[in-house]
């Protein structure tokens, strides 16, 4: 009888050879030194900081913030979810690519964005609106609306729609229909969505950072504050613990949720039906909000881009070519976009290596899912927190006569640990899903294991691997919570770069800020493009 992809049996040496790498890299770049940074908290005198009033203004502003940018996601997600995957219609894959734009961009650009939008020079400037909780609402719904859609989205297009049937042959109203009998089948879906939306919501440091200034400061936030302005480390670790319980509590609803999804999915190839003429209108109506969230700060981010002193041009983009004022940035822009792509390239490198062989010994054996919940730790803690926690650890001579780590290092090593976890979820399905059949025919006939992986594995996984590759090198290219506390002054990256022109005063070097987030958009857009080009099913799912 032939066995399951998922329990084919792997030689007991081969398979902790493969768990060797992931669970080394875990253990040094991102166990050791987040648990340094924990420890501090809870050996330090942590009283002073739960007392303060500031703190749990923190916590509340960032329960709140979420809460209401998951509520904004979720509303404006899941009309637009029916338009873009339970009817179909012409055009409709270009709008569902657009509609995934948001969450692939780095968070620093989406904050630049509504910051160029917003401000009282921007196009919506007369709203008042820059530096207030609203501003950092819309911007976590734009960054997570996506998320919503596609969710919800694949979950409406396998509905059975049998039961709707029945109801509006009974005499329900299409109305009725929707409210007691589709979207409570969606519910499921709904709640892995709103889940995974809050997780996200709770960490989006460069956003509560960059649009609320002074007047709104989440954990995240107050704990950047305590690390910059004061130097109080054990502040800081005090705050990092607070962040780990929130983050702690939304991966596990969002886990919790997204395996209920998955127990009472129907099961349903095909779903959808084509969109008749009295859909256009209802379509059209589904997409609008979405459409205006993303819309505007992408088209407020290029219109303040090509604005000058004198008018319309490209000065602000030739301005990245040249070098600035040393009280603004020690090198040029074009240094910082560099300093990017060597550090994504080195931590996707990383990543990839990593979660290849934890992804190999995940699909080769059930008797290793521990080492899978150990792998998603890291969606469980801050980037924030990754990076202070490797500053304080691997920033500073190390063990056994090792010398420090380069910024470029330090860097890479953080952005791996934010990556890792994406790589093995899109990953593990792709390999799972090899049938072991092929591999023990290629053996009969006298193949050798490296045959058997050239020949039969790879032409199977070289697209996963392809868009895990794509997913690391753009989530590291943008990073920037992590990096914030690695990259020194002489050594940006263009997202720390741009936060920096952001707040020197003055329209040539707000201006710069703006093109510069135009580029980092534009080249993280254009390498997600060629990724999902590579997407062949489920994997790389949320």
């Amino acid at each position: 009888m032939a066995l399951p992809p998922a329990t084919l049996p792997a030689p007991r040496a081969a398979r902790w050879a493969l768990l060797a790498l992931p669970l080394a890299f875990l253990g040094i770049v991102f166990i050791w030194p987040t648990t340094a940074l924990l420890w501090r908290g809870l050996a330090g005198s942590g009283e002073a900081v739960l007392g303060d009033a500031r703190t749990w203004r923190a916590v509340g502003t960032t329960v709140g913030l979420a809460s209401a940018g998951t509520a904004l996601a979720v509303a404006l997600g899941i009309p637009a979810a029916w338009a873009l995957f339970r009817v179909t219609w012409r055009g409709q894959a270009i709008v569902r690519a657009l509609a995934s734009v948001p969450f692939v961009l780095p968070t620093v650009v989406v904050a630049t964005a509504f910051s160029a939008l917003l401000r009282s020079t921007g196009l919506l400037g007369f709203l008042g609106a820059d530096q207030t909780p609203a501003a950092i609402i819309a911007a976590l719904a734009f960054f997570n609306v996506s998320v919503v859609i596609r969710v919800v989205g694949g979950a409406w297009a396998g509905l059975d729609p049998r039961a709707a049937i029945a109801a509006r042959t009974l005499g329900a109203s299409p109305r009725r229909a929707s409210l007691r009998v589709t979207l409570p089948s969606l519910g499921p879906a709904v709640a892995a969505a709103a889940s995974i939306v809050f997780l996200f919501c709770a960490s989006s440091f460069a956003i509560v950072l960059v649009l609320g200034g002074t007047r709104v400061n989440s954990v995240e936030t107050e704990l950047w504050i305590q690390v910059n302005q004061f130097l109080d480390l054990r502040a800081a670790a005090t705050l990092a613990l607070l962040q780990v319980a929130i983050v702690a509590l939304a991966l596990g609803a969002a886990e919790w949720a997204r395996a209920r999804r998955d127990r009472v999915a129907s099961g349903v190839a095909d779903g959808t039906r084509p969109a008749s003429r009295r859909d256009v209108s209802r379509i059209a109506a589904a997409l609008a909000g979405p459409a205006l969230l993303i819309g505007l700060p992408l088209a407020g981010l290029l219109e303040r881009s090509l604005r000058t002193r004198d008018g319309w041009g490209l000065d602000h983009y030739a301005a990245l070519l040249e070098q600035p004022a040393r009280s603004v940035l020690p090198v040029p822009l074009w240094r910082a976009a560099v300093n990017s792509l060597e550090a994504a390239t080195g931590a996707a490198a990383l990543a990839m290596a990593a979660g290849l062989a934890l992804s190999y010994a995940l699909a080769r054996s059930r008797r290793v899912r521990w080492a899978g919940a150990i792998a998603m730790l890291p969606l469980g803690v801050s980037s924030v927190i990754v990076g202070l926690g490797v500053l304080l650890t691997l920033a500073r001579p190390l063990p056994w006569g090792l010398g420090v780590a380069g910024p470029v290092v330090l860097i890479a090593v953080a952005q791996a640990v934010v990556a890792f976890p994406l790589v093995v979820r899109s990953l593990v399905p792709a390999l799972t899903s090899i049938q072991p059949e092929l591999r023990a025919s290629a053996a009969v006939l006298g193949a050798s294991p490296w045959h058997v992986w050239r020949e039969v594995e790879w032409p199977l996984i070289r697209r996963p691997v392809g868009l895990a590759l794509g997913l690391a090198f753009s989530v590291s290219l943008g990073e920037f919570g992590a990096t914030n506390f690695l990259a020194r002054p002489d050594h940006p990256t263009l997202p720390t770069a741009i936060f920096r022109y952001l707040g020197r005063p003055g329209i040539d070097n707000v201006g710069t800020a703006f093109a510069a987030s135009v580029v980092l958009a534009a080249m993280t857009g254009a390498i997600m493009m060629l990724a999902e080009r590579l997407r062949t099913g489920r994997e790389g799912e949320i």
